[in-house]
């Protein structure tokens, strides 16, 4: 995974965060074309809702577009308060090295990578601008790769983890 350095929105702090800096831990690492948008405020507050799950499990949750951190700020407040940072890639140079910048929009794909505690992208997914992400599938995927185990389609935390010793139908 190609690193990153980004500055961010993290409460009333503003600070910089690099992927490399977030070693030993998961990361979601979302990232969304524009603040103050129709859909990506429900995946903001939808990710905001399942925080402590996520950190449960040891997992940053960071969320990135091209907009600058005043426009991050203002949503921030307009949203009730986030408690995950909101990064700003002004140039769009992250989304870019990742492969999710919309080049001809100069904003991010609606793209969720996480990163394993290794630094190693473990899962990845795109969806079109139109349809807002699942977080609870991101979840999901996330509680799937902690465990190490086969997962078949469909599994979800507390099912069969797909060893074939325990599948039941």
């Amino acid at each position: 995974m190609p690193d990153f350095a980004l500055e961010g929105v993290l409460g009333d702090d503003t600070r910089r965060f690099t992927l490399s800096g977030l070693r030993g831990r998961w990361v979601i690492l979302f990232f969304y074309p524009a603040d103050f948008t129709f859909i990506c405020p429900t995946e903001i507050l939808g990710f905001e809702r399942r925080l402590r799950e996520f950190e449960a499990r040891g997992t940053t949750v960071l969320g990135v577009s091209v907009d600058g951190l005043d426009s991050h700020r203002q949503w921030v407040a307009e949203l009730g308060g986030i408690h995950f940072a909101l990064l700003s890639d002004p140039g769009g140079d992250a989304a870019r090295a990742l492969g999710v910048l919309n080049e001809s929009e100069g904003r991010a794909y609606r793209a969720t990578l996480v990163v394993s505690p290794e630094g190693r992208l473990a899962y990845f997914v795109a969806s079109p601008l139109n349809v807002g992400r699942s977080v609870e599938e991101t979840f999901r995927v996330l509680v799937a790769l902690q465990s190490g185990r086969l997962c078949p389609a469909d599994w979800h935390p507390g099912a069969p983890s797909g060893d074939p010793l325990e599948l039941r139908y």
